[in-house]
């Protein structure tokens, strides 16, 4: 039976196991799919020891980066973006040959293109993580500017959740949510931006799902703007992954 996989951790909010064992059993695919949560990246190795028969995994919170130095191969677009989500496994004499995709990156730019306006032209990117880089390049692709916003910036290009003012954000009609901030079952939490900013030409991208209205997208909505959760995004980056895993 092929068998894929999951890494990251913790694992109690992963979307991916649900929807492939739905997957294999609806188009009656003999497969199954199993959760991983490795405290570590170090234990990755071992994962693969343990069980040499994976065919491809998913790749979660905190690892997207992390991963990276444990693979054989990138896909080109995986190595511009520098974060991967989708690993390809090849068997040759009990040796795996891993090769790195970022499936995250179809998911939002076709998730995302039929709600663009021409004036949503400049984005903000709440957080820096390995999805963060995934959403920059689809934004890249998408012909829009960006700027990365973080608690504790490390670039030139980064600002501080601190510098934005309510004119900075009136001036970012679409702002992208990257960072872990309202995910359940913290769903009570959303980002420091200052709200007042916000108004009708607003886009508001979230790429958590549970809750499915995060509190960022309710205090977003308040103020008139239109938001659009992860679900969609994930369903699209799945169904790559699987594109992938079947070349």
């Amino acid at each position: 039976m092929r068998t894929f996989g999951l890494i990251g951790y913790p694992l109690g909010h992963s979307f991916s196991q649900g929807f492939f064992s739905q997957k294999f059993v609806n188009e009656k695919i003999d497969a199954r799919y199993l959760n991983f949560a490795i405290p570590e990246i170090g234990e990755f190795r071992g994962l693969l020891e343990q069980h040499p028969y994976l065919a491809g995994l998913n790749v979660t919170i905190p690892y997207k980066e992390q991963v990276i130095p444990y693979l054989d191969e990138l896909d080109a677009e995986a190595a511009k973006i520098g974060a991967v989500n989708v690993i390809k496994i090849r068997w040759d004499n009990n040796k795996p040959f891993l090769k790195g995709y970022n499936s995250d990156v179809k998911g939002f730019v076709d998730s995302i293109q039929p709600m663009l306006k021409p004036y949503h032209s400049k984005a903000l990117i709440l957080g820096t993580g390995g999805a963060s880089k995934a959403v920059a390049h689809g934004l890249l692709k998408c012909g829009i500017l960006f700027r990365y916003v973080s608690r504790t910036p490390k670039a030139p290009a980064h600002v501080s959740y601190d510098s934005l003012t309510p004119e900075i954000v009136s001036e970012y009609k679409l702002i992208v949510n990257t960072s872990p901030l309202g995910m359940y079952p913290r769903s009570d939490e959303y980002p420091p931006i200052p709200y007042a900013g916000l108004g009708g030409e607003h886009l508001i991208y979230d790429l958590i799902y549970n809750p499915e209205v995060t509190m960022f997208m309710k205090k977003a909505s308040e103020k008139g703007a239109v938001t659009k959760n992860g679900l969609e995004m994930l369903h699209l980056q799945a169904e790559e992954a699987w594109r992938i895993w079947n070349l």
